[in-house]
């Protein structure tokens, strides 16, 4: 059945119902512009996580929606193993230094603010790994030790100790969003912005913004996500005007775009999605290299891996792997290549290509088996493949799902 004549059944559907676009798209948790297209036929709706969404939206089986769709019922006891988290979630939980309010002095913290550093710069390499066990249990013991270090003298420190309270809030941030828990994302981001302004660091203050937007699009909460990354390019943008604004601020700024990029992606808007991807594609061509200034791997390589995330996003899986074709992301973190390892399942599951998805998963989870095993993206492709491979599922799926506990 061809895209346009699954748009034409979906308006059918919601006229039936009495539904408005809006009313879909509230219930899809995506925007209006998004539906309209989808009617359309603008908006290619290939990954079956999708049409299930729009026919549970619409009252309906996802054979009703596309006849030619096979689909198993998926076990009500399929939930996603432990991302091991845990210890940093109750890390975040109450007070972060409540004794120190009653006079307590904590024991045996560092004696130089350079012991700290090291410890931070040590979880954000575990989170670039993607080792995130080893990572919750370092930064479950590092947070309340810096925040125990900042309440107590000498003063003359704290300035430095809140900038590594940013940057170690920020870590958790990043961690807890890639393990798919957003609300605890939004509550790291939150201390990690305030910490960055009792610091007087703008651009680490921008830095938490750049998590705050990727735990608002974790939650769905797009609106606000745009006006977190938007607010920060509005500051930035005129200041990137000056020949000698420097490189860590235009990292900012191009790591900004590309949040925007995906949030108008996410909502079908493929020309806005566009404009923000050549943006930034501009600014890291100005930096001339490969940085990682605030942990956010922005330059060139990073950009291009936007560019094929952003494609599968919109439904142009074609665009999307000839796009991974020209991309060489081994000078990138584990976790980058892993992620975009699994765009590029993404977009040979959109195309129905089994065994290529199936490569590319296993390759990311190689990089980063903490990372695909409990990512929620990589559990929804392999149910997709699993669905699309019918009765003939080809083994290395098969291992790769129980391994990712998807049946």
């Amino acid at each position: 059945m061809s895209t346009g004549n699954i748009g034409q059944r979906i308006k059918d559907l919601r006229r039936a119902r009495s539904m408005s676009q809006a009313d879909l798209a509230a219930a899809m948790t995506r925007s209006e512009s998004w539906v309209s297209q989808v009617e359309r036929g603008v908006q290619p709706v290939e990954r079956l996580s999708v049409l299930q969404a729009l026919a549970d939206a619409l009252g309906v089986t996802v054979r009703e929606l596309r006849p030619d769709t096979v689909t198993e019922p998926e076990p009500a006891d399929n939930q996603p193993e432990s991302n091991d988290l845990d210890a940093l979630r109750v890390a975040l939980t109450g007070h972060p230094a409540l004794g120190s309010l009653f006079g307590e002095v904590a024991e045996d913290l560092p004696s130089s603010v350079d012991d700290f550093r090291a410890d931070v710069e040590h979880v954000w390499d575990l989170a670039h790994a993607s080792s995130y066990a080893a990572l919750s249990e370092r930064l479950a013991v590092l947070l309340p030790r810096l925040e125990a270090a900042v309440r107590q003298p000498p003063a003359d420190r704290r300035r430095e100790l809140h900038a590594l309270r940013a940057r170690a809030y920020q870590v958790a941030a990043a961690s807890f969003v890639r393990q798919d828990e957003p609300d605890a994302a939004w509550v790291a981001a939150d201390r990690a912005l305030q910490a960055a302004e009792l610091a007087d660091e703008p651009l680490e203050v921008v830095a938490s913004l750049f998590r705050m937007a990727h735990a608002f699009m974790r939650q769905q909460h797009i609106e606000q996500a745009e006006y977190a990354a938007s607010a920060a390019v509005s500051v930035l943008d005129p200041r990137s005007e000056s020949p000698t604004c420097p490189p860590e601020e235009l990292s900012l700024l191009g790591a900004m775009n590309l949040v925007l990029a995906v949030i108008h992606a996410r909502e079908g808007n493929r020309k806005a999605s566009h404009q923000h991807i050549e943006r930034a594609r501009a600014i890291a061509a100005r930096i001339g290299e490969d940085r990682n200034d605030f942990d956010t791997e922005f330059g060139p390589t990073n950009v291009e891996l936007h560019a094929v995330s952003t494609a599968v996003d919109l439904g142009d899986a074609g665009l999307a792997l000839d796009e991974a074709e020209g991309v060489d992301a081994s000078g990138l973190s584990p976790e980058r290549q892993s992620r975009f390892l699994l765009d590029v399942a993404r977009a040979h599951a959109q195309r129905r290509h089994v065994g290529e998805a199936v490569a590319a998963l296993i390759e990311a989870e190689e990089l980063a088996p903490e990372q695909i095993r409990t990512h929620h993206l990589s559990r929804g492709i392999i149910r997709d493949l699993v669905q699309l491979s019918g009765e003939r599922v080809p083994e290395q799926l098969t291992q790769l799902a129980e391994r990712c506990a998807v049946s």
